[in-house]
């Protein structure tokens, strides 16, 4: 792992984010709900889990040293995995909008070193954790890509078709 590649993958989510977004704001709120037999069972469900999990991922990488992207007011907010963190899909556009720019941000201030250290941390049920931070770094961004797949297929049942994701665009 080297910090090209991080600020890679941070582009391409963010790119592949916008892209989702733009199939996501063409389904009806119903949609937005609507259940499939997935662990995540609505898009709703998914981009709250993922919204979730990496603002989350961002504040723990702040253990590892000080960041001048952790200064922004959006890591003051306390979400666990039970948490909603929006209430309609056009507060999800605005809030993961701005999430994307924070790992713009995150990738421009890594260095060489710093993917090389252990990350220590504590999982959500408490557990004390160590990680090599760039494999942390590349965990973040492959459980991304594994649930824009998931959504993928739930605008797929819904006949909705999508096609977002691709990584070779940017190489």
């Amino acid at each position: 792992m080297d910090t090209k590649t991080v600020k890679l993958l941070a582009e391409y989510n963010q790119k592949t984010n916008e892209k989702m977004n733009r199939f996501i704001e063409g389904i009806t709120p119903a949609q937005w709900d609507q259940n499939f037999c997935g662990y995540y069972p609505s898009i709703r469900a998914l981009c709250n889990h993922v919204y979730i999990a990496d603002l989350n991922w961002l504040k723990r990488f702040g253990n590892l040293r000080e960041f001048a992207y952790l200064k922004d007011e959006v890591f003051q907010r306390q979400l666990n995995p039970a948490s909603s963190a929006f209430e309609s899909q056009q507060d999800y556009f605005v809030q993961r909008s701005d999430l994307d720019l924070r790992f713009m941000a995150f990738a421009s201030e890594l260095s060489r070193e710093d993917l090389e250290k252990t990350l220590t941390f504590k999982s959500y049920n408490g557990l004390d954790q160590q990680r090599n931070f760039g494999g942390a770094v590349l965990h973040v961004f492959n459980h991304q890509t594994h649930h824009k797949g998931m959504i993928s297929v739930y605008l797929d049942s819904m006949g909705v078709e999508n096609d977002y994701s691709n990584l070779i665009v940017l190489v």
